[in-house]
């Protein structure tokens, strides 16, 4: 989804409404696109899961921890999307709700725990599926 022409994201990730005198000083919301690597708040999840599946500067590979310790990745946090806000707007302490976020180096086992889709590593020997 695109934003409507008169929002402007920085590259840090941060928006603004260029229709508001002095745009460049005022943020409408910051972090709205933004990696956090420990995940609170719904806002936070949603920011880190707006920025994508992979780290800027770098490129690598990114994927979600949940409170339990279950990897899940990017696209697996988008189809049960409302499961994960429940969770962490409740607190609750069950597969949904997310914690964290963080780089896959090296491990090229690593699958997501819910649809059982390997997540990609920055360094480690990726090995063909097939």
């Amino acid at each position: 989804m695109s934003l409507p022409k008169h929002l402007f994201l920085t590259e840090r990730g941060d928006l603004h409404d260029i229709r508001i005198l002095n745009w460049t000083h005022n943020m409408v919301r910051p972090k709205y696109r933004y990696h956090h690597r420990d995940i609170r708040t719904v806002a936070q999840f949603k920011a880190t899961l707006r920025a994508g599946a992979y780290a800027w500067p770098g490129g690598y590979p990114l994927y979600f921890i949940t409170s339990d310790g279950a990897a899940l990745s990017f696209a697996a946090a988008r189809e049960e999307y409302r499961n994960i806000i429940q969770s962490i707007s409740d607190r609750a302490n069950d597969d949904w709700r997310i914690v964290a976020c963080d780089v896959n180096y090296e491990d090229t086992e690593l699958y997501c725990d819910h649809s059982n889709t390997r997540i990609p590593s920055a360094y480690g020997d990726d090995h063909d599926d097939n």
